[in-house]
This record gives structure tokens, C-alpha cells and sequence, in this order.
């Protein structure tokens, strides 16, 4: 999986591309770690995924907290059907701002 990591003042916004799996995942977390403590307005940029396995969804889960406990938001931007299903599935398109 590749990331690619913008971020300027209190957002941020990673590309990811690839599959998020239990291998790919911790990348993920780490780039969300790495962000400035500023950061409370987080994109993630799914068009170039094709695959998110349950390691990814809980690395998304804990972003969601992060952004919000420090009072922002996150967006999952632009998810193929496929992945899409998966957040229907697990109950989570309830749980993130989904912009397609």
C-alpha cells in the first residue's frame, strides 16, 4: 500500500492506494500518529483502494476517536462500491462521513 500525506495547519488529508489489511494497516496508523497534535480535520482519500480487511476498519475506528476528541472530524473520501459495501456491512457507514 502506498500513502501519501498532505497536511497544512489543522487538516490533513492521506491517499492511500492498495489494499488496507492486517499487513498495510499499521503504516496507516503510523502516518495518523505522526500527524501534529493540531490536526483535527482528517481526510482519508480511499479512490485508489480496493480492499479493506477488519485490521484497516479498526485503524479508521480510532482516527474517527482521535480527530474527534480533539474536536473535529474525519472523512473517508471516495471509496469504490466494493469498499463501500464493507461500511455498510459492518454498520460503520454510520459511523464516518462518507463522501463519494
Amino acid at each position: 500500500m502506498e500513502l501519501n500525506v498532505q497536511a497544512e495547519g489543522a487538516k490533513a488529508t492521506i491517499a492511500l492506494e492498495g489494499k488496507l489489511t492486517v499487513q498495510t494497516s499499521p503504516d496507516l496508523e503510523a502516518a495518523i500518529n505522526g500527524l501534529d497534535s493540531t490536526v483535527n480535520e482528517l481526510e482519508i482519500d480511499l479512490a485508489k483502494v480496493d480492499y479493506v480487511a477488519s485490521a484497516g476498519l479498526r485503524v479508521l475506528v480510532a482516527a474517527e476517536k482521535l480527530v474527534t476528541s480533539r474536536g473535529g472530524s474525519m472523512k473517508l473520501l471516495n471509496p469504490n462500491d466494493d469498499v463501500h459495501e464493507v461500511f455498510d456491512m459492518t454498520g460503520l457507514s454510520d459511523v464516518f462521513t462518507i463522501v463519494k
